[in-house]
């Protein structure tokens, strides 16, 4: 099967990692065994996280280790101009209204902690979903019903489809948060549509999340979608056996470019038997 695009999608909430270099050197490598374009877009939408100076870390990342791409901004002024996932608010926005008009969406008042003393191991119970909230409350954020069971087929890479149920740990996942912004399965799966990406390369960490857009996707009619493949590569785990996380200061792709490694010497350190997978 031939692929006609996938993408690099890092956010700018920290500086790349190795887990980073990893998953985007994956993506530039199969790209090019299957002949298909690469689009960089830069998964801004959290504002309180994103830096300028991570944004301008992934221009400087992506340059110094000549991943290539062929779609999307060129350096970061221009994504703030033209990319910016801001700057396609409305597509998100007109996805909630559908997924409104279906009576597929309900309000929720649950903080986090409310959630984990529920005694549902951090899951959320559905708690506000016969409530009857106002969407137009404010400090509420909007939840897909996800009652109706759906047999959700993954297609991933080199292997043959396989069929799943909604992760329990997705039932009732969040579309809107309580700022009032669409929430990254929303985002990413719009975005994917939006730009006929066909091919996703993503860790395994973010399988739960591909179903979970699935399940979106089939709900909506988003059909493009339905027929992506996906690959969900191996993390690279730190020292204490935790995968790599901008949010715990894991060792940055720009540390090792100041203290003078060159890119081989870079790319060395993604050997499983230094990491673990």
């Amino acid at each position: 099967m031939a692929f006609k695009k996938t993408r690099y999608a890092p956010s700018p909430s920290g500086f790349l990692h190795l887990g980073n270099l990893y998953s985007m050197t994956l993506t530039a490598t199969i790209a090019k065994k299957e002949g298909a374009s690469i689009l960089l877009r830069i998964d801004d939408m959290d504002k309180v996280r994103a830096k300028k100076e991570y944004l301008q870390d992934i221009f400087e990342s992506l340059t110094f280790f000549e991943l290539p791409w062929q779609e999307g901004p060129r350096d970061a002024s221009e994504h703030e101009d033209r990319f910016s996932q801001t700057s396609r608010l409305y597509l998100y926005e007109n996805f909630l209204e559908e997924l409104i008009n279906k009576g597929l969406v309900f309000a929720c008042t649950c903080s986090r902690s409310e959630i984990e003393h529920a005694g549902t191991h951090a899951v959320y119970p559905g708690t506000c979903k016969n409530r009857n909230i106002s969407l137009r409350e404010k400090n509420v954020c909007w939840r897909l019903n996800t009652s109706e069971p759906i047999d959700i087929q993954l297609k991933e890479y080199g292997k043959k489809t396989e069929r799943f149920l909604l992760p329990e740990n997705m039932h009732h996942f969040i579309i809107r948060r309580k700022d009032g912004l669409p929430s990254y399965q929303v985002c990413s799966l719009i975005d994917d549509v939006h730009f006929g990406i066909d091919l996703i390369v993503r860790g395994k960490d973010l399988k739960d999340s591909s179903l979970a857009q699935l399940y979106m996707a089939q709900l909506s009619g988003l059909n493009d979608f339905l027929n992506t493949t996906f690959l969900h590569h191996p993390l690279l785990l730190n020292k204490e056996g935790h995968k790599l996380s901008k949010s715990a200061g894991d060792t940055s792709l720009q540390y090792y470019r100041n203290m003078g490694y060159n890119k081989e010497a870079i790319f060395a350190l993604l050997n499983p038997e230094g990491f673990g997978s």
